[in-house]
C-alpha cells in the first residue's frame, strides 16, 4: 500500500512539474499562478500545495529538469569513446546548443531562467557545479592519457568553463548573440589550446 502511494504522489508531483512548465512556457512565469496549474489538473491549490510548497519550488522543480537534461546528456558525453578534445569539443557545443534551444529562442522560458539567476537558486549553483565537475572529468582523462598538460585539474575544469561563459550562460547567450567575439568554434578552440602539452626546445 505504502509503495503505490509512494509511486501516485510521484506521478503526481511529475504531472504538476510537467503542466506548469507548458503554462510557463506559453503564458510565462510571472502571470502562472498556483491556480492556473491547479485548474489545468482538474484539482485544487490547496492540493497542489500538499505536493510544492510555493510557486516557487514549482518553478525551482522544472529548472532542475530542464537542467538536469543538459547534465544528461553533457555525462554521456564525457563517459563516450575517443579523444577527449573530440568529447570536450562535443560537450561544449551541446551545452550550448540545448540551453539555445530552451532558453534564448523561447523569450517565457528565458524569463523564467532570468528570475532564477537573480534569486541564485541553489539548483542553479549545483548546476554549474556539475557541468564544471563533468568538463573536469574529461581534461582528467585527457591529462591521464598525455593528451593534456595540466597541473591543477579543478583550476583547468573552472578556467575552461569561465572561458565558455558567454556560450553557456543562457543570458549571455541571447545578450552576446548580435556583438562581435570568437563563434564557439573558436573559443573552444582556444580553450584546447591551453589544455595541450607545450612545446619544448631542445
Amino acid at each position: 500500500m505504502t509503495l503505490i502511494s509512494e509511486h501516485s504522489e510521484t506521478d503526481t508531483r511529475e504531472r504538476i512539474l510537467v503542466v506548469a512548465e507548458r503554462l510557463f512556457r506559453q503564458i510565462g512565469y510571472q502571470k502562472t499562478t498556483v491556480a492556473d496549474i491547479a485548474k489545468e489538473l482538474r484539482m485544487s491549490p490547496a492540493n497542489v500545495y500538499r505536493f510544492f510548497d510555493s510557486k516557487k519550488s514549482i518553478h525551482e522543480g522544472v529548472a532542475r529538469g530542464l537542467m538536469g537534461e543538459v547534465e544528461i546528456e553533457a555525462q554521456r558525453i564525457a563517459r563516450s569513446e575517443g579523444p577527449a578534445a573530440t568529447r570536450l569539443r562535443e560537450m561544449m557545443t551541446t551545452i550550448n546548443r540545448m540551453n539555445t534551444e530552451r532558453y534564448v529562442g523561447d523569450s517565457k522560458l528565458h524569463e523564467m531562467v532570468e528570475i532564477a539567476m537573480q534569486e541564485d537558486w541553489e539548483v542553479c549553483t549545483a548546476h554549474m557545479e556539475l557541468i564544471a565537475m563533468t568538463i573536469g572529468e574529461v581534461i582528467a582523462q585527457g591529462a591521464a592519457s598525455g593528451e593534456f598538460e595540466v597541473k591543477d585539474l579543478e583550476l583547468a575544469a573552472l578556467c575552461a568553463c569561465t572561458a565558455m561563459m558567454r556560450f553557456f550562460h543562457p543570458q549571455m547567450i541571447a545578450q552576446c548573440a548580435a556583438k562581435p567575439g570568437p563563434t564557439i568554434d573558436q573559443m573552444i578552440d582556444f580553450v584546447i589550446a591551453g589544455l595541450s602539452p607545450r612545446a619544448r626546445a631542445n
